[in-house]
């Protein structure tokens, strides 16, 4: 496993994207929340650019009483990676799709640190 610089912290603003190169892997860094995310650029459902899709959060039914619908919400806490070719979508924060955790990005260990952004390959 190696290193790589990505780019200075100042350099990707809260929910930003950076695709670098490492390795022969194209890699998606995602700030969200305060926090950075890495993970393959390659949706495994058809090899679409998962890290370039919109990010969204969890849509969340309301039900009251007597299971009567009451509209729709969203759950900031649980963003997702939205792929761009078919809609596939990916937790944020563990890259499992939502329907099925069997379906998942390449996710990668990334660091900020001494002002830069690192992700390990």
């Amino acid at each position: 496993m190696s290193v790589h610089f990505v780019c200075k912290i100042d350099e990707l603003a809260e929910g930003d994207v950076r695709i670098f190169e490492g390795e022969g892997l194209e890699i998606g860094v995602l700030h969200h929340g305060g926090g950075y995310y890495a993970y393959q650029n390659l949706c495994p459902h058809q090899g679409g650019p998962a890290c370039e899709g919109l990010k969204l959060p969890q849509v969340v039914d309301r039900i009251g009483e007597g299971g009567i619908f009451l509209g729709q919400t969203f759950d900031e806490d649980d963003m997702h990676i939205v792929c761009p070719w078919h809609g596939y979508e990916y937790h944020l924060k563990s890259g499992e799709h939502v329907c099925n955790p069997a379906i998942r990005l390449r996710k990668f260990s990334v660091e900020a640190k001494d002002g830069g952004i690192y992700v390990e390959i």
